[in-house]
């Protein structure tokens, strides 16, 4: 008798779930000590907690959560369901950023939202910041699997770890390419695409403004 090889992606995973909430005492307790100060454009009291199942490298439904603006929560619900339903594989998706540093997975493969910084300023200009708020300081930004999506500026790749990834024509599990699902599924939400970017392209970089 001869069996079929079925691929692990087609098996039948848990049923997607989601949820909002504010964030808890410890976490903003963490937030304010490393991501947040007075004098970021949103206050604590807009952000929530978006929690999602989301569909792992190693083919299993996982546990995964953003700190992000309270008016985008539930269209970011609806990203991940449909990232979820096309089995678009995410590595981590975890508050591991607000914690100590030891918390943060090995890789730096990190998916996360909510970040009060300054944009990233080109590295010929130097210094640390543009003098515009990132969009991550509103929490209406989403990195997605940043080492398959690194950031490209003047051929310096980040994360360093992400070179491989660099050649955006070698498609691969967990990439951001035109046309392809995590970029649709953002659009739908009406988000734009750091990918399109020139000469900077941030593949990995979502937002509700395309900034």
């Amino acid at each position: 008798m001869r069996f079929l090889a079925v691929p692990l992606a087609f098996f039948a995973l848990a049923p997607f779930q989601s949820s909002v909430a504010p964030l808890s005492p410890a976490l903003r307790s963490e937030i304010r000590a490393r991501a947040w100060h007075p004098a970021c454009p949103v206050p604590l009291s807009r952000l929530r907690v978006l929690t999602v199942t989301y569909y792992g490298f190693d083919h299993h439904a996982h546990r995964g959560q953003l700190v992000v603006n309270a008016r985008y929560a539930g269209g970011l619900a609806k990203v991940f369901r449909q990232l979820y339903a096309m089995r678009f594989p995410i590595r981590h998706m975890t508050l591991a950023a607000y914690g100590p540093p030891g918390r943060l997975p090995a890789d730096n493969d990190l998916t996360g939202s909510f970040e009060c910084r300054q944009a990233v300023p080109s590295p010929c200009t130097g210094g640390t910041g543009t003098g515009t708020w990132s969009m991550h300081a509103y929490g209406e930004a989403v990195d997605v699997d940043t080492v398959e999506n690194p950031y490209i500026q003047n051929g310096r790749v980040t994360p360093a770890n992400a070179k491989a990834y660099a050649d955006r024509t070698n498609v691969r599990p967990g990439m951001a390419v035109e046309g392809g699902t995590l970029v649709r599924a953002f659009a739908a939400a009406g988000w734009s695409w750091g990918g399109r970017w020139r000469p900077s392209p941030d593949y990995q970089h979502f937002s509700t403004n395309g900034r």
